[in-house]
């Protein structure tokens, strides 16, 4: 029973689950707002639902439908999610990681000299 819990506890499985629950709520976040990029297309170039356009008998309408779809999916998931965490984690890093400064030759030739002044003389 304790290997069990020792499971559940682990924290990627507690992360794993509420990835799977924010993606699902994410989910209906874009495919509304997918909606209204349709609906915008729509209002540009008619009616962006093409799922009734059966040209030569081939029900190629949803296909067509669905891959504008997708597309407008991928552009929101990209600029609305991958790319502000991008921007985040480059700052983040920015800020944790200073950069050292290299030595000058100065610097350096003091560091030999006092280094050499500290052996004793033979």
């Amino acid at each position: 029973m304790k290997g069990f819990k020792d499971f559940l506890m682990r924290g990627n499985l507690i992360e794993l689950a509420v990835a799977f629950i924010l993606g699902g709520a994410f989910s209906t976040v874009v495919k509304s707002f997918t909606t209204v990029i349709m609906d915008l297309l729509g209002r540009i170039g008619g009616t962006p639902n093409f799922s009734g356009w059966v040209p030569g008998g081939v029900h190629v309408g949803a296909f067509i439908t669905d891959v504008i779809s997708f597309f407008v999916m991928s552009l929101v998931i990209y600029f609305g999610l991958i790319k502000p965490v991008e921007i985040a984690t480059k700052k983040l890093k920015h800020t944790e990681e200073e950069p050292v400064a290299a030595p000058t030759t100065a610097d350096l030739l003091i560091e030999i000299r006092d280094e050499l002044r500290s052996r004793p003389v033979q």
